[in-house]
């Protein structure tokens, strides 16, 4: 299981307030493995938490780190214009 680092943590916060299109441009290939296998797992068990009733308890970890509903769904946005499969 991929556990919430501080730098998972403000990953996802970057992922809730930027754009997309900036973020691609200065992508290199760490970071888009580090999206796509740490960040992204997160984000997947916190999107099927929220919309399928998993227990997953992702909702509760990031609340208590600061990111709350709207920057998750922020997040999983730019995720996935990223082209990380979120669902």
């Amino acid at each position: 299981m991929t556990k919430l680092s501080l730098e998972n943590i403000e990953f996802i916060k970057i992922l809730a307030t930027s754009d997309a299109t900036i973020l691609q441009a200065g992508m290199n290939d760490a970071t888009r493995r580090k999206l796509d296998a740490e960040i992204g797992t997160i984000l997947r068990e916190y999107y099927r938490e929220n919309t399928m009733g998993a227990a997953t308890e992702w909702t509760q970890k990031l609340e208590l780190v600061g990111i709350d509903e709207d920057a998750g769904k922020a997040a999983i946005a730019c995720a996935r214009r990223l082209g990380i499969d979120i669902s």
